[in-house]
């Protein structure tokens, strides 16, 4: 098997400057890419910036012969999203692949939690992936070539006590990317979802012993592979994490059919709700096209 090798190719990874995106920016640059390192170089709350967290990882990219630049937009405005991506145009002239991976954290309660540490996680991690890819994907529209990873997260697709707000985002995130690889489609721009599991500053607290366990390298290859040309696969999401990778997805079944034109009563879905919920038989649909498919299905009997 030959190598995979990102010649000619051109990397956007937003929040580089540490923790993953370090990893994936110095990964692309050893196999060939130029990449721009995006960090705002603010706290783990997305406070304050400094471009020292930028620099610091192209001056790494540059003394191992590579090629790259630094950014410090915040990923959290229009005028930010665009100016990462015009960086790459200005600086190599083009696009191919984008690594969403920036990220805040404003955790508390649900009952506690308030507008502001909402909005400011919804910012970073849900608009400011929107923000980054809308003018990627139309650079990359224009060549017929893209790759996008974006970057989701257990507590969102499957929940964490006190991240409300980064669930929410997380979980966002995975309906944005399935809509982005459904039109990705023709234009041969690949798009998945990462929901990884590493130690990093945002999150070494939160995993406790399990985070000398799980280290942010382990990570990057699936990452790598996601956004190389050899990659076929779009619209499918991973978990990755401590040597470990596997498919996450969403999958309908069957279910109940109460019968065309019916409409059954409370005590109805009581007694079905064992049919309503088994999950020995499913698929996992790649649009709702393919879900209606099941309901069209019962109709016809």
């Amino acid at each position: 098997m030959s190598d995979i090798t990102f010649d000619n190719r051109v990397a956007i990874v937003t929040g580089a400057g540490g923790g993953l995106g370090r990893t994936y920016a110095l990964e692309f640059a050893r196999r060939g890419a130029r990449v721009v390192v995006n960090d705002l170089g603010g706290s783990v709350d997305g406070s304050g910036g400094s471009a020292m967290a930028a620099d610091a990882v192209v001056a790494e990219i540059e003394a191992a012969g590579g090629e790259g630049v630094a950014n410090y937009d915040s990923v959290s405005s229009p005028e930010g999203g665009a100016n990462i991506v015009q960086t790459a145009v200005d600086v190599f002239g083009q696009v191919d692949i984008l690594v969403n991976n920036a990220g805040i954290l404003r955790d508390t309660s649900f009952a506690k939690m308030t507008t502001e540490q909402i909005d400011a996680v919804l910012d970073v991690h849900l608009k400011g992936a929107f923000y980054v890819a809308q003018p990627a994907f139309a650079l990359m529209k224009e060549r017929g070539y893209g790759r996008i990873v974006n970057t989701s997260s257990p507590s969102g697709l499957f929940g964490n006590f006190g991240q409300v707000n980064y669930g929410a985002a997380k979980a966002g995130l995975m309906g944005m990317a399935s809509v982005m690889a459904i039109e990705g489609v023709k234009y041969n721009i690949k798009v998945n979802t990462i929901a990884p599991v590493a130690k990093t500053r945002m999150t070494e607290d939160l995993l406790g012993p399990l985070a000398d366990l799980v280290h942010p390298e382990q990570v990057t290859p699936l990452v790598v592979y996601l956004a190389s040309e050899t990659c076929t696969l779009t619209h499918q999401v991973f978990s990755v994490g401590g040597g470990r990778y596997a498919r996450i997805f969403l999958g309908v079944n069957d279910g109940w059919f109460a019968g065309k034109d019916a409409v059954p009563s409370v005590e109805d879905i009581h007694a079905n709700l064992d049919t309503i919920q088994d999950i020995d038989d499913y698929i996992v649909p790649l649009s709702n096209n393919e879900e209606m498919a099941l309901l069209f299905k019962a109709l016809k009997g």
